[in-house]
């Protein structure tokens, strides 16, 4: 299946309270090989960016003032990401910001689930590595992939890292084609095994589980605590 790995910079945290995407980042991904093809553009939000956000990525309302607005775009970024699936680190963040986007414009497709299959990479690394920071930085750390040029975010630049890390996270082994450079890196996997034969039988404990609402409230604390300042971090 064609993969599209997808990217988003805000004018700040909630779309609910009227934030606006201002960058959109998207790379392709055949045979577990990036191609050459991106659909990429900033925005101009007709609002400001709050200053945590500026912090963030470092683009002004300034930068954006003769960029052109969603409506202007949204049949291209359809067209590119279409039948796809699609891979966002913190899905949720980008799908909100993109659903009130198409909702702004009353474009005839209102879910970008319904015309993509989802992939979100952070509830993937907190499957293969739970109880630790997943973010993207922690990803690159954790996979030995470079990220020293990611002074501040960037969509497309985040996507780029995030291919990277991807690749790595589901195949331990990757080699991407950027253009006309290729790197090849490598993943060694240790076997472990563990004596358990020692251990008490607890199988007769008590075992509380969680209620629904602790649970939503706990992945919420866990991306805050993940991400920082960023909820896509």
């Amino acid at each position: 299946m064609r993969q599209v790995i997808l990217d988003t910079e805000t004018t700040g945290l909630e779309w609910e309270e009227g934030h606006r995407i201002i960058e959109i980042g998207c790379l392709e991904i055949i045979g577990r090989r990036v191609t050459e093809k991106r659909f990429h553009t900033f925005l101009n939000p007709n609002r400001d960016i709050d200053q945590g956000a500026l912090e963030v990525h470092g683009i002004t309302t300034e930068n954006l003032a003769d960029k052109p607005v969603f409506l202007e775009i949204v049949e291209e970024l359809i067209n590119f990401i279409q039948g796809s699936e699609l891979i966002i680190h913190n899905a949720q963040f980008d799908l909100g910001f993109l659903d009130y986007e198409l909702s702004l414009v009353n474009f005839p497709i209102t879910r970008i689930q319904d015309i993509c299959q989802i992939l979100d990479t952070l509830q993937l690394a907190r499957q293969l590595h739970p109880g630790q920071r997943n973010s993207l930085d922690a990803l690159c750390k954790r996979y030995g992939v470079d990220n020293s040029h990611r002074v501040q975010h960037g969509a497309m630049l985040d996507a780029e890292i995030l291919a990277d890390v991807f690749l790595f996270m589901t195949g331990g082994q990757s080699e991407l084609q950027f253009g006309n450079m290729q790197t090849d890196k490598k993943i060694t996997e240790t076997s472990v095994s563990i004596d358990n034969s020692h251990v008490n039988d607890y199988s007769k404990l008590l075992v509380i589980k969680p209620v629904e609402e602790e649970i939503v409230l706990h992945e919420k604390w866990l991306t805050l605590l993940e991400t920082g300042k960023s909820l896509k971090e």
